[in-house]
Formats: structure tokens, sequence, C-alpha cells
């Protein structure tokens, strides 16, 4: 999604984020004539290629850079917690609870100085599952950003209770408030400022069936949301004014498999795709009515899932590998 743009307080008030970073972007063109890419990017020697985390069973699912603190947030689905990492690969938790049975996706609502996590159970963390949460629990919790302290714990599958659910993604509207797609049923839920939770959108045709369904969503400043379905690529444009007047994305590409997505400009979205090993760019000159591919990332197989902005140009996505693997890692995007 679009991050909120914030200001620091140092006696003035500082520019926000878009001018320093284009500030930032006009120097290196100066410095560095010449180096701009074909895609527009560009080069920036400041930031890691790769990043190497040996925190062995993490798992995560999750990722966002919180570029105040100059750290990245990742959730995991094997412990719970949410950790920070440096780009030397250091490791802390940032934030637990034993309500945190798996931590999915993540999102920074700067402004309002909120972290939030979708909160799961695929079964995948043993010390926290139970028969009663199992494809059961699908929840909203909110930290403070500073302190990683919980400060509300929104349940989300009681809207359903009949149903299965895996919270999945969280998208953040400039009001703050919050969408979070469902995998195991057909719904994105809504959940404002105060906590309220509401179904925003039921619909057979976001349903994923016995598979995957509902993944990624971003918050697109147009007014509506991006959704993606992983288990046939479908993506959809939800009017945040008038979900029911929803429609389907007419994109070359085949995006099975889609899990996480970003917002580069409003014309440029990045989609990872676990199935495929492949971070797409996909842009589209008619306000997401339709959409081509115009570069892609192959990752290779280190099963890829979700992808944060870092700087105006770059973006890192996560390589999570196996449940059981001593480390991940987060990888700069190159496209071809």
């Amino acid at each position: 999604m679009l991050h909120s743009f914030s200001f620091r307080q140092a006696g003035t008030t500082a520019l926000p984020r878009f001018i320093r970073v284009a500030a930032l972007a006009v120097g290196l063109t100066s410095l560095l004539p010449g180096c701009v890419q074909e895609d527009g990017t560009i080069p920036n020697p400041f930031t890691p290629a790769k990043i190497t985390v040996a925190e062995p069973r993490v798992h995560p699912e999750g990722i966002r850079y919180d570029e105040l603190n100059q750290r990245y947030f990742v959730s995991s689905r094997t412990q719970g917690r949410i950790g920070a990492v440096k780009d030397d690969g250091s490791y802390r938790t940032f934030a637990d609870d034993p309500r945190l049975v798996s931590t999915i996706g993540l999102n920074i609502d700067a402004g309002r100085q909120r972290l939030l996590a979708a909160v799961s159970d695929g079964g995948g963390n043993t010390s926290r599952s139970t028969p009663a949460t199992t494809r059961r629990l699908a929840a909203l919790a909110i930290f403070n950003l500073n302190s990683g302290a919980l400060t509300r714990y929104v349940d989300l599958g009681a809207l359903r209770p009949t149903q299965q659910h895996f919270a999945n993604d969280i998208a953040i509207d400039l009001d703050g408030n919050a969408y979070i797609t469902d995998s195991f049923s057909p719904v994105i839920y809504k959940v404002d400022l105060q906590g309220n939770a509401s179904v925003f959108l039921e619909n057979q045709q976001l349903s994923g069936g016995t598979g995957f369904g509902l993944n990624g969503i971003v918050f697109h400043p147009g007014g509506y949301l991006l959704v993606a379905k992983a288990n046939d690529g479908a993506l959809f444009k939800v009017p945040v004014k008038n979900p029911e007047a929803f429609t389907r994305v007419t994109v070359s590409q085949s995006l099975v498999g889609a899990d996480g997505l970003l917002i580069l400009t409003p014309e440029t979205l990045l989609v990872v795709s676990g199935g495929q090993q492949t971070v797409f760019r996909i842009n589209s000159t008619d306000n997401w009515t339709t959409a081509r591919a115009t570069g892609s990332f192959a990752t290779g197989p280190v099963g890829p899932t979700t992808i944060t902005r870092r700087s105006l140009t770059d973006a890192y996505v996560l390589y999570p590998y196996t449940a059981t693997s001593p480390f991940f890692e987060i990888v700069k995007v190159n496209f071809q």
C-alpha cells in the first residue's frame, strides 16, 4: 500500500518523506550521470542488495519497512511473534502475545504510530495452535509502533462463526480504516479506528474454493482497493465507498499464486507470486481496468511471500524458505 507521509519534529518541522526521497533521487542522478536504469529506477549505493537473517525457524510471511527507525518488521507463521531486522541482519523480538498464533500480513500506519498484523492459525505454530483455532482464527492485532505494546486485538472470525478463516493481508486507507483479506472465506473485513469490525465485502467471486483464495491487498490513492486471489491469480478493483461495485482487472500476465502486493506508483503494482517464484511489475494506463506486465524478477525456489517499499524506487521481497530453515532473507528487487 502507499504509506502515509510522516513528519519529524526536531525543533522545526522536517520535510515530508516524498520530498526528502525525491531530493535524494535528484542528488544521486547528478552524482551518477547515465546510471538511471531502463525501468526508471536509480541504483542506490546506500541500500544492501540482500540481508541474511540468521534467526532460525521464524518462517516469516509479512514484511514492512519502518523508514523512521530504519528497520524491517517481519511476522512469523511458526512462532507468532513480530521481529525487527536491521541492515546488518540482526533480529530482535519487537512484539509478542499468547494470542498471536501465527502472524501473517503486516502494515504500518506511520502517521498514527501503529503496526498492524493479521493473525491466523494454519497449524504452523505447534506451541500455540489448538483445535479451536486451527483454520478458525482470524484477527487483527494493533501495536504501538514505538514500544511494541499491544493496543488492540480485534476478533474477525466471530463475524462469520460457522466458516473457516485465515486472516492474511492488510490495507489501510487515508482515514485509518484497515481492510483485511480472508483466504478461507470470500470476505474482506473492515476495522475502523475505534476497533469496530464489520464485513466490508462478501462475494462468492472472492472464494478460493477448496484452495487458497484472497491474499494480497493494497489501498490505491484513487479511492479503491486492489486485491489478489492466489488460486487463480484474479486481481480485483474494489471501490472503498461502494465495494459491491467491484470489478476484475483484465491482466495480460498470469498471476496465479499471487501473494503480497505493493503500489510503487499509482500506475505500477508489484505482485509477488510464490507459485511462480517471481515478482511481477504490472502497469495500468486506464485506472486499473486493464493491466500488463512490464518486468519480472525471478526469485528461485525460496518461497517468496510479500514485498515492501524502502525508498522512492527500491522494493524488497521476503524469502522465508521453510518452517525449519535456520535463516531467512530480504532481497532487493531488480526487474528484467
